[in-house]
């Protein structure tokens, strides 16, 4: 991951990885009816992690399910490497799923009955990387994550922490173009969690696209950019200072 992660493909120019488009949804009708989200545009580039940030209810989490392809929208479009997931089926958005997209769950999702190396394996078998390819590509996640003594442990047999850091093994294992993490520190201490993110931002700077939900300025100040929600709507979104400082680097002089 962060010395290992895979040569990024190369997008085609101007093409983000991620678009949101006029994205809606809508929660039950009549006087029981909550829009989640209202009308949300949003593009991410190759090699650009944005963080999203608001209050409870505001529609971060609902953002990130829509992006991930895991639920589907009132109205909008939500576009992966240049193609409407709606239009895809089943079958090509799981495929969809496993290869290009990396979600990290704020519920860990590990699957009960595998180990941790064998949950980080598991999408890329899923995908046909044979089993020894794929268990030794796990093995080198949970190196890094500095996890090994956990790699026999089943999910019950894990802290919290190293459950949610075996999560984000998975997510990040593999040639994903986007990563999408949702609270991805919530069970860590700062340190871990300060790791955590430079391997996401390692990670998008390999070319991956990167959206982070996030309530912490601190882990956010990672990001290249931090997108505000409140009540479902985009209120305001900023560059970070690390952004800024690099493209004042990049200003010719």
């Amino acid at each position: 991951m962060t010395g290992s992660a895979p040569q990024a493909r190369t997008p085609l120019p101007g093409r983000p990885v991620l678009e949101l488009r006029n994205l809606t949804r809508t929660h039950g009708t009549g006087p029981a009816e909550v829009h989640a989200l209202c009308g949300i545009d949003m593009a991410v580039q190759p090699g650009e992690l944005v963080a999203v940030m608001g209050p409870s209810g505001s529609g971060k989490s609902t953002l990130l399910t829509l992006a991930g392809g895991l639920d589907v929208p009132t109205s909008g479009q939500v576009i992966v490497e240049g193609r409407d997931i709606a239009k895809l089926s089943r079958r090509a958005l799981a495929g969809m799923r496993r290869r290009s997209i990396g979600y990290v769950f704020q519920d860990y999702n590990l699957v009960p009955a595998l180990t941790a190396a064998e949950n980080i394996a598991l999408p890329r078998e899923l995908d046909g990387v044979p089993t020894r390819k794929a268990r030794a590509e796990a093995m080198d996640a949970l190196a890094e994550l500095d996890l090994t003594g956990v790699a026999k442990r089943f999910p019950d047999e894990m802290s919290g922490g190293q459950q949610q850091r075996v999560a984000i093994a998975r997510a990040l294992v593999g040639d994903r173009r986007l990563v999408l993490a949702d609270e991805p520190t919530g069970a860590l201490d700062s340190r871990t969690g300060e790791a955590i993110l430079a391997l996401l931002r390692a990670r998008c700077d390999a070319g991956a696209a990167g959206v982070m939900v996030t309530h912490e300025p601190r882990y956010a100040a990672w990001a290249d950019r931090v997108v505000f929600l409140r009540d479902g709507t985009m209120v305001d979104q900023t560059l970070t200072a690390r952004a800024e400082a690099q493209l004042a680097a990049e200003e010719p002089r």
